[in-house]
């Protein structure tokens, strides 16, 4: 299945809600050891009791948040209507190439869009001279991480405290994937 990937310009797309949202039944533990040799950090996949549903808070994600100054949006529109975007934002400093957002409509799942979206953020790097992709997901977003580790993404680090004090008690530590661009 084709689709055309077309630049959302900022003044038309700013500030588009994305319904970003997902059950899951299960998330990986996060366990940080510590010992006099240094640091063991393992993810372990667990069940949880019963699914988990996350996300899907109004003004959550949107295209174009002011903190991604220069951000770039770029989507998939079916009769005028947005099914699939991604934004990208290139991390001067290090060089590397973040996708802030990558959201499919559910209607549109496993239709081969979200694969397309991030193949475009490949080339994207390549083409802008990144040395790195990078994205961040949950540790319960078990989907998501599926996904991007059959897409030839890997851990590339986590933040335990990202969204709040309890995100290891939450099972929703920020994991960092990314890869390198050759």
């Amino acid at each position: 299945m084709a689709f055309e990937i077309q630049h959302l310009p900022k003044e038309q797309w700013q500030g588009h809600p994305l319904p970003i949202h997902y059950e899951t039944s299960h998330y990986y533990d996060a366990e940080i050891i510590t010992g006099p040799e240094g640091f063991l950090a393992r993810f372990t996949r667990r069940a949880f009791e019963t699914p988990v549903k996350r996300g899907g808070q109004e003004g959550d994600d949107r295209l174009y948040a002011p903190w991604w100054e220069g951000a770039q949006a770029y989507g998939v529109l079916e009769n005028g209507e947005l099914v699939a975007c991604v934004e990208l934002w290139k991390e001067n400093w290090s060089n590397r190439l973040r996708v802030t957002e990558l959201w499919v409509a559910e209607s549109h799942h496993r239709r081969g869009l979200g694969k397309a979206l991030l193949d475009f953020a490949k080339r994207r790097a390549k083409e802008l001279g990144c040395r790195a992709l990078m994205l961040e997901t949950q540790s319960g977003n078990e989907n998501a991480i599926a996904f991007y580790l059959a897409q030839g993404l890997t851990l590339f680090g986590f933040d335990r405290s990202c969204y709040t004090n309890r995100d290891v008690e939450r099972r929703d530590v920020r994991l960092e994937l990314g890869c390198y661009v050759e």
